[in-house]
């Protein structure tokens, strides 16, 4: 039988809490991956909830683009389960896929709102923006001061 330790954090009020699951309810949980939104009541809370990570027994991270739930080595350079040092640097790390299994040891969950779609990256759309108005600040402003120096050079090459 699948037993996990579930941490359910709630983003409204910064909170976290950790239960076990076993059982019938942590059955519930076994093929689902990971961004996959789940009913709360089959996990013993309310309302719902999205699958947002974990780990097995050896603390091998749960990563969302890779899949199955078997591990792999993969190059990362960024990303849950490595953080690079170097600007640029890449490694070849021991992952665990994105689809909870018996092997999984922790499952992070994070608590939706009723009726609250998933979240998607809305662009706005751009604006022109007002030109600047000039400040008495004493201060050159930079559209001159290019024409100065310009002005200056080629004074410059006349003499």
């Amino acid at each position: 039988m699948a037993k996990f330790k579930l941490i359910v954090s709630d983003p409204n009020t910064g909170k976290c809490v950790v239960s076990d699951l076993e059982g019938a309810r942590a059955q519930a949980l076994i093929g689902r991956s990971l961004g996959e939104v789940v009913d709360g009541s089959a996990l013993g809370i309310m309302g719902s909830a999205v699958i947002s990570g974990g780990c097995d027994k050896n603390g091998v991270p749960m990563r969302a683009d890779v899949h199955g739930g078997a591990k792999k080595y993969i190059v990362l350079s960024s990303g849950p389960g490595f953080r690079p040092t170097k600007s640029g640097e890449r490694k070849r790390k021991l992952i665990r896929g994105r689809t909870v299994t018996d092997e999984t040891y922790q499952i992070n969950v994070t608590l939706r709102k009723v009726g609250e779609a998933p979240k998607k990256q809305v662009s706005e759309p751009k604006t022109v923006a007002e030109p600047a108005q000039p400040t008495d600040t004493g201060k050159p402003e930079p559209e001159k001061a290019v024409k100065k120096a310009k002005e200056s050079k080629k004074t410059k090459k006349g003499k």
